[in-house]
């Protein structure tokens, strides 16, 4: 019996050595940057920095890799009226963001790897609140778009800096369309 307990235990950590290889998680906490858009000429987007927390999952195939990730964070934007300069509107949404991503370890060493990445980002949004002359029923609760940027690992710690971009408007109404761009920068620590 002891014998069959001793085989287990060096066929499972075996295993675990082995499977650690394939799969990597954990967590994540970051900064980011957003900047509204819109195709009328009498405002100014201005660019307001946020947060971001959550998880990740990396299966590692190869050069080849599949990390989808669910994190928590704040984004929006500001407008200046140019015609009233006092005046400012802004968006404040948080959400939940589940990008899907597809990347490539250009490097890929033990303790050292460089990655590119991109894929879906699909956002579900939690809070939402608008200052200024707009109005929170302009809005969407949740909206599609794309990431894609480049990571590095060292040993347990990772770091990514990325774009997201919407290919639909985030502000609807029938005399302002907007779009929100953000930049990323996260740093994670991988737990397994």
């Amino acid at each position: 019996m002891k014998k069959l307990i001793i085989l287990l235990f060096f066929a499972a950590s075996a295993w675990l050595a082995n499977a650690q290889d394939f799969f990597d998680a954990g967590i994540k906490a970051g900064l980011n940057t957003s900047k509204l858009s819109t195709r009328i000429s009498d405002y100014t987007p201005q660019t307001i920095n946020n947060y971001s927390f959550g998880a990740f999952t990396r299966l590692n195939l190869g050069r080849f890799y599949i990390q989808p990730e669910a994190y928590y964070n704040s984004k929006g934007g500001e407008y200046i009226d140019r015609l009233n300069l006092s005046t400012l509107n802004s968006f404040d949404l948080k959400a939940i963001d589940v990008p899907v991503l597809l990347g490539l370890k250009i490097i890929n060493q033990k303790a050292f790897n460089l990655r590119i990445l991109a894929g879906p980002a699909f956002t579900f949004v939690t809070d939402k609140s608008v200052n200024g002359q707009f109005n929170e029923s302009g809005l969407r609760d949740n909206f599609f778009g794309w990431q894609y940027g480049a990571g590095v690992d060292i040993l347990f710690v990772t770091f990514d800096a990325r774009m997201q971009s919407y290919s639909e408007d985030i502000y609807t109404s029938p005399d302002f369309d907007t779009k929100n761009g953000t930049f990323v920068l996260s740093l994670g620590i991988k737990l397994f």
